[in-house]
């Protein structure tokens, strides 16, 4: 399951105190400035958390896997993150021991619960 922005809202209205209007005020604040700072092609450094980044990916030739035609993808400039060390040594630390499921598999376990 993903965590929203009404959850990050929650998760401060509950922790901070602050009313839950002005609790999304904040989210919807930090999230403006995130992307009025990456449109401006700058980085954006959060310690302890990790790096947004900028950059650009060349044009390139693609192919469409339903006719097998060959297409030209067009330059185009992305969004990356990189986790800080602290971030990642949290999370390998949480996920110890627990089996990691590819993000897009079903889950399989409900499905086994019905054959029985």
């Amino acid at each position: 399951m993903a965590m929203t922005k009404a959850d990050i809202v929650e998760a401060l209205y509950e922790k901070v105190g602050f009313s839950k209007k002005e609790a999304a005020d904040l989210v919807e604040l930090v999230f403006e400035t995130i992307k009025t700072t990456l449109a401006q092609s700058q980085k954006i450094k959060i310690s302890g958390f990790g790096n947004f980044v900028v950059r650009e990916k060349r044009s390139r030739i693609g192919r469409n896997p339903q006719t097998g035609e060959t297409i030209e993808i067009s330059a185009r400039k992305v969004t990356t993150f990189r986790p800080s060390q602290v971030l990642r040594a949290e999370v390998n630390s949480a996920l110890e021991g627990k089996p990691i499921k590819p993000s897009n598999a079903k889950d399989l376990e409900d499905d086994d619960d019905d054959d029985n």
